[in-house]
C-alpha cells in the first residue's frame, strides 16, 4: 500500500522538556495504524504534530505527497486530515444531527452573505449537509437518535456521534485519540468493528492512539511503539506483540496518556 502520511525526524520541546526526539511514523494508505506506549511516551503529542496542533522544533510532515510541515491545522483539515480528541467535544444544546452536521460544513458552497440572507444556495447546501449527516448517523447506528439532544445520549453513544461527525467531513485520514476511553468491553468490541467499517466501506485510513491492547492488536494493520519520546518498534501487530522490548516496556501496562 502506498504511503499516505509520513512523519520524519519529528522533534518537539515544551520548554526544557524533550517530548519527542527524531520520531518517524509511516502510515500506508488504506491502513489502520496504531501508536502505543505508556504515560509520557509522546503519543498524543505526535498526533498533535500530524494534525498541526503542535509545532515541531524539527522534522517533516508529508500528507498525500504534499509537504505540510508548515501548514496550520485548518489547512491540514482542508487537505483531508480529521482528528478526534481524548475528551469528548459535544454541543449539548444541539441535537445529535446538528452535531454531526458541523462535521460536513467544511464542504459547503455558501458564504457569509448567503448565510445571512438565507439564499437559495444556502438552503440547497444545508439540505445536502443534513442528508449527508443523516447518512453518517445511519452508518454508526444512530439514525434513530437524530433529534435527540446530544447531551442526553449515554456516553458510549456520544462516542459514536463523535465518530459520525468526524467522518461527515469525508476525510482521507482519521486521527483517533483514545476513542475507547470510558467504554465497556461490549462497546469497545463494537467500536473496533466500526473503525474497520470506516476503513473498509468508506476507504478512510486511520491512525489510532489507544491503550486498549486487545483493540489495537485486533484491528491494526501496523503498530508503532513509542518509548520516552523515541521510536522503539514498528511493524505488524503480531511481530510487535512478540518483541521482547515491547513486552517488557508496554504490553499489559494500563497507564493514562500524556
Amino acid at each position: 500500500m502506498p504511503g499516505l502520511l509520513s512523519l520524519r525526524g519529528v522533534t518537539v520541546r515544551f520548554g526544557g522538556v524533550l517530548a519527542l526526539e527524531a520520531v518517524d511514523l509511516e502510515v500506508a494508505e488504506g491502513s489502520i495504524t496504531s501508536i502505543i506506549g505508556p504515560n509520557g511516551a509522546g503519543k498524543t503529542t505526535l498526533l498533535g504534530v500530524a494534525s498541526g496542533m503542535v509545532r515541531a522544533a524539527a522534522g517533516r510532515v508529508e500528507f498525500a505527497g504534499r509537504d505540510l510541515s508548515a501548514a496550520p491545522a485548518h489547512a491540514r483539515g482542508a487537505a483531508g486530515m480529521v482528528r478526534t480528541f481524548q475528551n469528548l467535544e459535544v454541543f449539548s444544546n444541539m441535537t445529535v444531527l446538528e452535531n454531526v452536521m458541523t462535521g460536513c460544513h467544511r464542504h459547503v458552497g455558501y458564504g457569509v452573505v448567503d448565510c445571512l440572507l438565507r439564499t437559495g444556495r444556502f438552503r440547497r447546501e444545508e439540505r445536502r449537509c443534513r442528508e449527508h449527516a443523516r447518512e453518517r448517523l445511519d452508518f454508526v447506528g444512530l439514525a434513530d437518535h437524530a433529534r435527540t439532544p446530544a447531551g442526553d445520549l449515554p456516553y458510549g453513544l456520544q462516542r459514536r456521534m463523535e465518530l459520525a461527525r468526524a467522518i461527515a467531513a469525508d476525510p482521507a485520514l482519521l486521527l483517533l485519540d483514545e476513542p475507547a476511553a470510558g467504554l465497556n468491553t461490549r462497546e469497545t468490541l463494537a467500536l473496533g468493528e466500526l473503525i474497520r467499517a470506516v476503513r473498509d466501506r468508506l476507504g478512510v485510513s486511520v491512525v489510532l492512539v489507544e491503550h486498549d491492547m486487545d483493540l489495537v492488536m485486533r484491528i491494526s494493520d501496523a503498530v508503532m511503539v513509542l518509548k520516552e519520546g523515541r521510536n522503539l518498534a514498528a511493524g505488524p501487530p503480531e511481530a510487535v506483540q512478540k518483541d521482547p522490548e515491547v513486552i517488557r516496556a508496554y504490553l499489559g501496562e494500563d497507564d493514562e496518556d500524556d
